[in-house]
């Protein structure tokens, strides 16, 4: 009887001044999306747009959905949902295609079972490119159709009314890949791909391999200047 009183007091003890993640093994609530994302997700990143605080989360999620199929090959539409926290919940604040680039809408191809364009997209990250303790969101979006088709960088910032807005975009034939660095003089982009000249066939890159750095100094620059096509505050034209 002492030894089962003795176990009892230990536990309440425990459960009194232990944290609650020690005394139950009970995991957090899941986010709140309004709306949710379209399709399966694929990545979601926790970003700071407006500063740092709980009040200054946002969530960026790319997802897919399935548009139709030709055989065993599938086709798919992404999607880019870029939510800030609001009373309690992620609220979509934009959506890429319905809001604009760097993701087109995918349709299908008269009278044939293909939809185009052929996309694939990631979050690269994010960093500080504008000043230190707000930060921007970087996603890379490449899509194709009769050719090898095209690449994008692009840079998120927040914008008016709690917005989002594309601050500068990278473009390039093919492909381009990016990775963020971080420097004590400020975080920049490291942007590689083929380069083309002006007459340049796809087939053939004048450059296979191409790196530029982008930063932000009072300005977006790209340097080497001219290897990638450079969009400030704005998307490639469709």
């Amino acid at each position: 009887m002492f030894k089962s009183r003795a176990a009892f007091g230990l536990a309440a003890c425990l459960a009194t001044f232990l944290p609650p993640s020690v005394v139950s093994p009970q995991s957090p609530a899941p986010d709140t999306y309004l709306p949710a994302p379209p399709g399966a997700q694929v990545q979601n990143q926790r970003v700071f747009l407006t500063g740092d605080g709980n009040f200054a989360i946002w969530r960026a999620v790319l997802s897919k959905a399935p548009v139709g199929s030709n055989g065993a090959t599938k086709f798919y539409q992404w999607h880019l949902s870029i939510y800030a926290m609001r009373r309690g919940a992620f609220r979509l604040r934009y959506e890429s295609p319905k809001n604009g680039g760097p993701l087109a809408a995918v349709t299908q191809a008269s009278g044939a079972k293909m939809w185009f364009p052929v996309q694939d997209a990631s979050i690269v990250g994010e960093g500080s490119f504008l000043q230190p303790g707000i930060q921007q969101l970087v996603v890379r979006t490449h899509e194709m159709a009769a050719d090898c088709g095209s690449a994008t960088v692009s840079v998120f910032a927040s914008g008016p009314g709690g917005g989002v807005v594309p601050a500068v975009t990278v473009a390039n034939p093919c492909d381009l890949s990016a990775t963020i660095e971080r420097t004590d003089a400020g975080d920049y982009i490291r942007l590689s791909g083929p380069y083309y000249a002006a007459n340049a066939p796809r087939c053939c890159p004048t450059k296979a391999h191409a790196t530029a750095a982008l930063s932000f100094n009072g300005k977006w620059v790209l340097s080497p200047p001219n290897l990638f096509k450079l969009y400030v505050g704005k998307f490639p034209p469709a």
